[in-house]
């Protein structure tokens, strides 16, 4: 209650919202899941479900414990730099394990560094990508609360997505599917940097 009257995310005051079939921890050092995010795990669901997942920027673990207890993966790998978003998403691991159809492993690094050397059918990513100069526009109980390495990028809220982009062809298998979420400002230039790249095919918003 003492949090709520201060403002703060229900999700956080409860410390426990949904995600898909899910219930997860949550705290003030991870993104609260949102119905955007599930949008993305159906549509990754419906494309791939099989080999290795990996979830680049996991937070609480939401995408990728929602592809290892929904999918048909061999395993899911999950990464984040920041520790603290790790230490919760290692809770949501433990506590959920017994629903996994797939092990999660959780590695500490920046994108896709942890993940060099790897090959995956399923590359995603839900990355930061609010300009600073856009921080006026969110609602206070985003911008004071949720953690800003997880909302806020550099060059035009491009920077994660333009590294994604430019290191994920190279862990994919040849028939992989990198999915992310971006924003509507931004969902045409990603598009049009994924097809300037030269190698990804079926590229859609």
């Amino acid at each position: 209650a003492r949090k709520r009257a201060r403002g703060g995310p229900f999700a956080y005051a409860v410390g426990r919202p949904a995600f898909r079939h899910l219930t997860l921890d949550v705290d003030e050092r991870v993104l609260i899941p949102r119905q955007e995010t599930e949008m993305l795990v159906e549509c990754i669901l419906d494309r791939a479900s099989h080999g290795v997942a990996i979830d680049v920027g996991t937070g609480s673990g939401a995408i990728a414990l929602a592809l290892a207890t929904e999918g048909a993966y061999s395993r899911v790998i999950a990464t984040d730099v920041s520790s603290g978003a790790l230490e919760c998403a290692r809770a949501n691991v433990e506590r959920l394990s017994q629903a996994l159809r797939a092990p999660v492993e959780l590695r500490l690094g920046s994108l896709l560094a942890p993940v060099r050397g790897e090959r995956a059918t399923v590359l995603t990513s839900n990355p930061p990508y609010i300009t600073y100069d856009e921080a006026c526009t969110l609602p206070v109980s985003v911008r004071d609360w949720e953690p800003p390495l997880a909302l806020f990028a550099a060059r035009n809220g491009m920077a994660a997505i333009e590294t994604i982009l430019r290191e994920a062809a190279a862990t994919l298998e040849s028939d992989g599917l990198l999915a992310g979420e971006v924003d509507a400002r931004r969902a045409s230039l990603a598009a049009e940097l994924a097809m300037s790249d030269g190698r990804y095919g079926d590229v859609s918003v």
